[in-house]
């Protein structure tokens, strides 16, 4: 990616942004009351924005999952869903309500997805999650159209060596 700069979408229509930050208290409001916790709405919100590329908001969501109690494993599976046997079954219907939001522009909800995710999750929980997901999607495209920066956090503790596979921070 180039290094010329980009106009940062919210410093430059502020009230819009608050629009969305306003929106996406709501939705986060909504989820709650349907009840999806704040684990699987950061779960959903990191694999979104991992499939669009919004390495902004990822750091923002893993800092946000790390916060709801998530730990490192689950975090790093998130990307691998489908093979991975950490996520229980209404996760797994909400991961893949994710990526039918996410590439909405392929295929729409395919019925075999809506189906499927109708016979585990209430409707109440379908709409919240829909809009979490409109509200994360939203937010990729001001961080990414903006190229909002994710530098390095600073130097990482010593650890001790470890094998493939073993914790690490």
């Amino acid at each position: 990616m180039g290094e010329e700069k980009r106009v940062h979408l919210s410093k430059k229509a502020p009230e819009a942004y608050a629009a969305l930050r306003s929106f996406s208290s709501t939705v986060g409001r909504l989820a709650a009351e349907a009840g999806i916790d704040a684990r699987l709405r950061e779960i959903v919100q990191i694999h979104a924005s991992q499939l669009n590329g919004c390495a902004y908001c990822v750091r923002v969501h893993v800092d946000a999952a790390v916060k709801a109690g998530l730990d490192a494993d689950v975090i790093a599976q998130i990307a691998t869903w489908r093979e991975s046997g950490v996520f229980d079954e209404r996760e797994r219907a909400a991961l893949e309500v994710t990526e039918s939001f996410t590439f909405i522009h392929e295929d729409g909800i395919s019925d075999e997805v809506y189906d499927r995710a109708g016979g585990i999750l209430s409707e109440a929980e379908y709409v919240a999650l829909s809009w979490v997901l409109v509200a994360i999607n939203a937010f990729n495209r001001v961080a990414i159209a903006g190229r909002y920066p994710v530098p390095p956090r600073g130097p990482a503790p010593a650890t001790a060596p470890h094998e493939h596979g073993g914790e690490s921070a």
